[in-house]
């Protein structure tokens, strides 16, 4: 657990060292100068967190792993992304430029070769083969093979997690809390797989990444000291996927542990299409928003809430194959559904 603990201890070490950074700075967000009806917090509260996580995983990787090709690009995704992040922090950029960015940051991880070769075959035995059909040429006196199918669903799973997951960060200590949930258990499903290419050990990856969002918690739970911002709710899905692909393709389980924010995007993008409006730029008609505005619950409940939910699944996953895990998935997202379809019809009331 020790990849766990010095990132923990980094995260926690550092963020007010970014507190403090940003308040000098005055970035800061506020709702009050910034008004937006997604917003749930009354005071001017610095971002900064994707800094958090970034400076928290790298350092701990850097001590505790062997870089390789795949580590590397991995990392360059990583800094992509934080760099944007902290762009963001301060200006606020466009959801198309973030979009943009995502999508730069899951192909180089994918044009070094981590993609979803296949996934378990949920009608029957087997697998479901993805590395066909293949682009072969030469380039530099070397041939190479792009797997088209297995790279496009690796863009698209790494793409789809970053926003679900970015847009499950509303409330304080909500983010940090599930993801930090979610790679434990990620963590556990790779040190059962010993079949990774990399040379680094993918379940340590995940104890890291995990132990940095613990970190963060620390700050973020209520009352928050500091917001997650696009930087570390883009790098957890980020990771979440990456880490996924490594350790055995395991899609259904990560979209498993990840069932609640899963469904509350289905939804999201489902009800922003049908009004007429763009599905990127954000309202008030998430989940969280919701369990606020119209049952009266807490930030903190919420918290717990989206946290007791990923690791109550992700013990459930431990369990269940691939066909179960995909019921699991379409229970928990039809509960979801039918809670939002009414909070929609109380609303309108």
């Amino acid at each position: 657990m020790w990849s766990f603990v010095i990132s923990f201890l980094i995260a926690v070490a550092c963020t007010p060292l970014v507190i403090r950074l940003y308040r000098k700075h005055n970035w800061l967000d506020d709702p009050i100068k910034n008004q937006h009806v997604k917003k749930t917090h009354s005071q001017a509260v610095p971002r900064g967190g994707g800094i958090v996580i970034f400076l928290a995983t790298l350092l701990t990787a850097v001590i505790i792993l062997d870089f390789d090709k795949y580590l590397s690009a991995i990392f360059l995704g990583a800094t992509l992304l934080a760099v944007v992040g902290i762009i963001d922090d301060i200006y606020d950029l466009s959801p198309y430029v973030r979009l943009g960015t995502g999508l730069l940051a899951s192909l180089i991880v994918v044009g070094a070769g981590i993609g979803i070769a296949y996934v378990s075959n949920p009608f029957g035995v087997g697998v479901i083969h993805l590395d066909q059909p293949q682009l072969t040429f030469n380039l530099f006196g070397a041939s190479h093979s792009i797997w088209i199918l297995s790279s496009l669903f690796a863009v698209f799973f790494i793409m789809w997690n970053m926003n679900i997951v970015n847009w499950s960060k509303g409330v304080d200590g909500q983010l940090p809390g599930f993801v930090s949930v979610s790679c434990l258990f990620i963590a556990i499903l790779a040190n059962r797989f010993a079949d990774a290419p990399t040379q680094f050990n993918v379940a340590h990856l995940a104890l890291i990444v995990s132990g940095a969002f613990a970190g963060l918690l620390v700050w973020n739970f209520y009352p928050q000291k500091i917001i997650p911002g696009y930087g570390a709710g883009s790098l957890a899905g980020y990771f979440l996927s990456i880490l996924a692909i490594l350790s055995g393709a395991k899609v259904a389980t990560t979209l498993m542990v990840l069932a609640i924010p899963t469904a509350d995007g289905i939804f999201t993008i489902a009800r922003r299409i049908l009004a007429g409006k763009s599905p990127f730029w954000g309202d008030r008609g998430h989940l969280h928003h919701k369990l606020i505005d119209y049952y009266g619950w807490g930030k903190r409940r919420i918290a717990i809430f989206y946290i007791l939910s990923s690791a109550s699944l992700g013990i459930l996953s431990l369990y269940l194959d691939t066909r179960g895990k995909i019921i699991a998935i379409l229970v928990t997202t039809l509960i979801v559904f039918c809670f939002l379809v009414y909070s929609k019809i109380k609303q309108n009331k």
